[in-house]
């Protein structure tokens, strides 16, 4: 690219956890870009990467960014996970340990705030638009730039699709993809030895990743975080489910933040990520556990055994599905658009089954939950539905 054409420098990054369908984004923002004469900047390991920069052209950033070309978005573009990496620093909350070398003698306290370093280092690297991709926890230190005057226009992301204001984030589809046909795997398995088939999948505040694959014939019910369901009930549902299979056996899928009633969610260790999130896991165990016990209530006095799975990252590895390859071309496109348009400050939407942006602020200003009263039966323990008419692709994922 001829310098003195140059229209300006696009910086885009990848943070939290990875999905399918960050590297087509990348590719999509990247090769428009740079058609349109602007430079664009790969910023590494999310958040962490501008955060861990040093201000000096004879410094090596390599480990910190990269000017982005067409052979190297090209060569990523169909694979899974993210080229970049990635990574759940939060800027605004880095603790004394995770603070750069070159930064503790201006940064000592036990968890510093270093915005002031990162608008620096975009200013230093001349970035005129931020592009981050990301969930609500990477998309809202976006916002927080956005309000320190960055022209920031993000690309929503998470398996949970949980990010306020859009019917889909990228990973969505491929997540429960994947977790109908692990289960269908599974099901042969708990078939032959008659038994409870328990799974748990993703979705710490969200059910949609429990809610959908239920709804496609995956499970025979689901538990959700959204709520507190009770044990007996489950299980009671899981031997008659069951019962009326003529191979006996019943699925059920379980929430990574789902509880039970007289219960709260289960932590995997006592380790919080830099956005104060513990990591999750467990809860599939403590329900199979209960589901064997408590089996024998229901069915004469004898205990059912259980096949227990977590299918963690095994549901956001590998490369993307159709969806999930069409979806991040769109948003990468849309993010152009507005950066031709010289607007910022946007959320690229899929709202109604249509394509559009929305104030970034709408992050920030909201949850994105199962609205249990019209999608959730409480009493049946599985996803509920009475009109499909005008609902979006996947029924039940709009605000």
């Amino acid at each position: 690219m001829n310098i003195l054409t140059k229209k300006g420098v696009i910086g885009i990054l990848t943070g939290g956890g990875d999905v399918p369908g960050l590297n087509p984004a990348i590719r999509a923002v990247t090769n428009r870009a740079l058609r349109e004469g602007y430079e664009v900047i790969g910023l590494r390991r999310g958040w962490s990467g501008i955060v861990s920069m040093v201000r000096d052209k004879a410094y090596d950033n390599s480990a910190n960014f990269q000017v982005l070309t067409e052979e190297i978005v090209n060569r990523a573009g169909r694979t899974g996970g993210t080229f970049l990496h990635t990574s759940r620093t939060r800027p605004s909350h880095v603790p004394l340990a995770s603070v750069p070398d070159h930064l503790r003698d201006v940064y000592k306290e036990k968890t510093n705030d270093l915005t002031p370093e990162v608008l620096k280092n975009l200013e230093w690297l001349g970035i005129d638009y931020l592009v981050p991709i990301g969930g609500d926890d990477t998309l809202s230190y976006g916002v927080h730039l956005f309000r320190h005057g960055v022209k920031v226009i993000a690309i929503p992301k998470t398996m949970d699709n949980d990010v306020p204001g859009t019917d889909y984030c990228i990973g969505f589809s491929t997540c429960v993809s994947r977790t109908i046909q692990l289960v269908n795997t599974l099901r042969t398995s708990a078939g032959s030895h008659e038994r409870f088939l328990v799974v748990e999948v993703f979705g710490r505040y969200a059910g949609f990743t429990a809610l959908l694959p239920t709804i496609a014939g995956a499970a025979n019910r689901c538990v959700i975080p959204e709520y507190k369901f009770n044990m007996d009930r489950l299980t009671e549902l899981l031997v008659e489910d069951r019962a009326k299979n003529p191979s006996k056996y019943s699925i059920v899928l379980v929430s990574e933040g789902a509880t039970f009633e007289g219960g709260e969610m289960v932590f995997a260790d006592n380790e919080k990520d830099p956005y104060g999130h513990a990591k999750l896991g467990g809860i599939g165990d403590l329900v199979a556990a209960s589901l064997k016990e408590t089996s024998a209530k229901f069915h004469k006095g004898k205990k059912i055994d259980v096949i227990n799975q977590r299918l963690g990252y095994l549901v956001r590895g590998g490369e993307p599905d159709a969806i999930d390859s069409i979806v991040p071309m769109a948003y990468g496109n849309l993010a152009l658009d507005l950066v031709l348009q010289g607007i910022h400050g946007r959320l690229v939407v899929l709202k109604n089954g249509r394509y559009d942006n929305l104030p970034i602020e709408v992050i920030a200003s909201t949850k994105k939950l199962v609205n249990v009263a019209r999608h959730y039966n409480t009493d049946r323990l599985r996803p509920q539905y009475r009109n499909f008419e005008m609902n979006p692709l996947f029924i039940m994922t709009s605000d």
